[in-house]
């Protein structure tokens, strides 16, 4: 990822307005990881820039096993003091993560993560998670930014988000905050990438997966899209 970006995760940041918004946020997460998931039961499960988490006891009593990973050091120790001992809970540190055998996991969940992939290391990053997943594994990759797709949107879908979940006023100031934090000016100079369907399509399809755009991204943003990728094999 770039530097710009971690360097900006791992420090304190005004992108949570309060608690109350991101407890909302790690509700949604794990809302659309569960209906990644299905009615499986017994899936060995990889959410991959996981962020805080706060509802990941939710979704593990759906799995076999839950990994966690994010890239921050600072938000690993706080997911490592949040579930230690917590059964069917394994917060993986880089190591860790690097550890994880090749055909071992069923669901990879990618969640807000390849916008803060440098693009000319997509291509990697992707296919290292294929070779991660067992035969008939899925990687479900949510909140795709399309080209065209910025602040604008973003702006809108958060207000929308925050009416609905009660922290609308809240979520106004912090626009505010968000303004002067400069996340702005590093969204300026540090870009999120943007992908269009076809690109992120033939990208993962040369990862080796069959893949197809879902109806309805699985997150907070209506604009911003959701794709489900097989590998080859399995039941």
């Amino acid at each position: 990822m770039s530097g710009s970006w971690s360097d900006f995760w791992a420090r304190p940041n005004k992108i949570y307005v309060n608690d109350r918004h991101l407890a909302a946020h790690c509700r949604a997460v794990a809302d659309a990881l569960l209906t990644a998931i299905g009615d499986a039961r017994d899936l060995r499960v990889m959410d991959f820039g996981c962020g805080d988490a706060l509802d990941a006891a939710r979704v593990s009593a759906r799995c076999a096993t839950l990994y966690l990973f994010d890239a921050s050091p600072v938000v690993r120790e706080r997911l490592s003091a949040r579930f230690a001992g917590a059964p069917g809970i394994v917060v993986l540190d880089d190591a860790a993560l690097d550890a994880v055998p090749d055909g071992q996991i069923d669901l990879i969940f990618l969640s807000s993560v390849l916008q803060y992939v440098d693009p000319g290391d997509v291509d990697a990053f992707l296919a290292r998670h294929a070779r991660r997943l067992a035969p008939g594994g899925r990687l479900v990759v949510a909140d795709i930014i399309p080209p065209g797709v910025g602040v604008v949107h973003d702006t809108a879908s958060l207000l929308s988000f925050a009416a609905r979940e009660g922290f609308f006023f809240a979520a106004f100031a912090g626009l505010v905050a968000i303004f002067f934090s400069g996340y702005l000016r590093l969204r300026q100079t540090a870009k999120l990438a943007t992908y269009g369907e076809e690109i992120i399509l033939a990208k993962l399809s040369a990862a080796g997966l069959a893949a197809t755009r879902l109806p309805r991204n699985l997150g907070e943003h209506p604009w911003r899209r959701s794709y489900a990728a097989r590998k080859p094999g399995g039941a």
